[in-house]
């Protein structure tokens, strides 16, 4: 309810508009109106006077209002729903399992009966250390087994350790290798190994790399004291929404007195040796299953690779092969 109240002071007439104090949630003060209309203009007051509606338009409450909402200093809580759980401690794994019509290596044909192929079941396994920004340790086992090998069903046991070192864009692996054939001790070496590679991902101002180009350089000190050069690319072609990633891969290979690679030994084992090209397609089965990622990412692969010689004179085989296997992350 409002009370209106007029007067006439002197030549000018006065309405103060009053309003009860009765509120309990809010109060509103409207500001008195003066007119300075002549009062021998009308003789009516309430003429002069404007109406209530009015004056509570002309002296409406100022709210105050944030536009613009600073962003917070404290931590967004997000519920457990919306959060995709996955290994966020020091070490991390990777467990690789396949079956391959040959098992063919840096170009040679890993059969042990000349003339017959060999269906490879391989097992790579890998542990890997973060030690934040200083270089991550690794060790890995590697085993190819053949059923039908006449001497060992473990063909090959190679176990492996080294230092991964991430300075962006670049990857810098240290490795050594010990390459074991059971039952076979005149095969036995050892090997240590640089690889780098790059993440061009800025170079192309993109989200992800688009050709992770890498070269690696290994040398053999156990036994054919000799150098092994690889240079290659690869990309990644994700297909949206279905779990399935394509990846295509190139890569050339240059060794230096490598005698592992003579089949001439008037030869001195120096030159181009052999090249590759393959696809590999991974199909996520965290997808396909709905599995949460705390229990690691599993992925079925398919492979498909075709290796030739470059060099007639160096050892190196035409072969196309492939396979399909598990690989789990976690």
């Amino acid at each position: 309810m409002r009370l209106r109240l007029c007067g006439i002071l002197g030549s000018a007439a006065i309405c103060v508009l009053a309003l009860p104090m009765s509120r309990a949630t809010a109060l509103d003060i409207d500001l008195p109106t003066l007119s300075l209309a002549p009062a021998a203009a009308s003789t009516d007051v309430s003429a002069a006077a404007p109406s209530a509606p009015a004056v509570a338009d002309a002296y409406a409450p100022l709210r105050m209002a944030i536009v613009d909402q600073p962003e917070s200093v404290y931590p967004q809580t997000i519920s457990p729903q919306s959060q995709e759980p996955i290994n966020a401690g020091a070490v991390s794994f990777d467990i690789n399992v396949s079956y391959l019509t040959r098992y063919v290596f840096r170009g040679v044909d890993q059969t042990t009966q000349p003339g017959q192929s060999e269906n490879a079941l391989q097992f790579n396994g890998a542990a890997e250390f973060d030690l934040g920004r200083l270089p991550h340790p690794f060790v890995g086992l590697f085993v190819n087994v053949f059923n039908s090998d006449p001497v060992s069903r473990f063909e090959e046991v190679r176990p492996f350790l080294g230092l991964r070192w991430l300075i962006k864009p670049l990857t810098l692996t240290a490795m050594y290798t010990s390459y074991i054939f059971p039952n076979r001790q005149d095969r036995d070496t050892q090997e240590g190994s640089l690889a780098l590679s790059l993440d061009d991902s800025r170079l192309w101002n993109t989200d992800k790399p688009i050709l992770s180009p890498y070269i690696l350089a290994a040398y053999d000190f156990g036994k054919f004291y000799g150098v092994y050069l690889e240079v290659g690319i690869k990309h990644d072609f994700v297909i949206e929404e279905t779990g399935i990633t394509l990846t295509p891969s190139a890569s050339i290979a240059y060794v230096i007195n490598n005698n592992y690679f003579i089949t001439n030994p008037n030869e001195k084992g120096t030159g181009p040796q052999h090249f590759e090209l393959g696809l590999t397609a991974n199909y996520s089965l965290n997808n396909l299953l709905n599995i949460s990622r705390r229990f690691g990412q599993w992925n079925i692969q398919g492979y498909l690779f075709d290796d030739g010689p470059i060099d007639s004179d160096l050892r190196a085989n035409t072969r196309l092969f492939g396979g399909v296997g598990i690989d789990f992350k976690y």
